[in-house]
């Protein structure tokens, strides 16, 4: 079982790794970076780097786990167009025969994972969401909200620019968070804010991450004196 340390999970689960950069969030991965410190540690499953792979040996270990909150691919994007359909049901599969955990399927691949939803058993413990870092990205939005998905959530990380007006229409969570690393760009308050009002207005749970940068530590994920760990409602088993 991998234990997360990011706020919003309990568990990483990955049954893909590796990627490709398609926008400005990707700028800086984290996972990216992370693979690489992973295959100079000689870990074979990290062996072809940020090639994108397929894990299908690791299908099954969320039958083996305790009930979790558990973050799909969190070193890649179940949706990327390499990943053939097949697997991406027999992904589905083991989320549909373990009702016991709540699985986050986050993609930048919205259209993809539109396109592909009418294929896909969505039980009520699959979430989906979509990575909004800027305007430029905001039509992720509408491609989540056609998809059957029980619970739809937006990951607004890294915050790049203002997301005036969004539309919150069937989004029941939005995760807020700076970047973070040596070269992270800067997130300014009034951007969150602006988000969090946003959500208050749509009645829509508001989760802040963290201010990011340098040291995302020392920053911290106080948001004007509080800290926000609103999550949506779901079934436990």
């Amino acid at each position: 079982m991998a234990q997360s340390s990011i706020e919003w999970t309990q568990q990483t689960w990955n049954p893909t790794t590796g990627c490709n950069k398609i926008s400005q969030g990707c700028k800086f991965c984290y996972a990216d970076v992370m693979t690489k410190r992973l295959k100079g540690m000689g870990q074979e499953k990290y062996k072809n780097g940020f090639e994108l792979t397929i894990h299908p040996k690791t299908l099954n270990d969320p039958r083996k786990w305790r009930p979790s909150i558990i973050f799909v691919n969190s070193m890649s994007d179940l949706f990327h167009e390499g990943v053939p359909v097949e697997y991406i049901q027999d992904v589905f599969k083991v989320m549909n025969e373990c009702p016991q955990h709540q699985f986050q399927v986050l993609t930048k691949r919205a259209e993809r994972l539109e396109q592909l939803s009418p294929f896909l058993n969505w039980t009520e413990n699959i979430w989906a969401g979509v990575s909004v870092e800027n305007q430029e990205t905001m039509f992720r939005i509408s491609h989540l909200q056609r998809t059957s998905a029980f619970i739809k959530f937006l990951s607004c990380e890294p915050l790049l620019q203002n997301l005036p007006n969004m539309n919150l229409m069937s989004i029941d969570w939005v995760i807020v968070g700076g970047e973070s690393g040596f070269k992270a760009r800067p997130m300014q308050e009034a951007w969150v804010l602006d988000i969090k009002e946003q959500c208050e207005v749509a009645q829509v749970p508001f989760f802040f991450k963290q201010w990011g940068g340098k040291n995302k530590k020392e920053a911290g994920r106080l948001l004007q004196g509080k800290t926000y760990d609103e999550m949506p409602n779901f079934t436990t088993i």
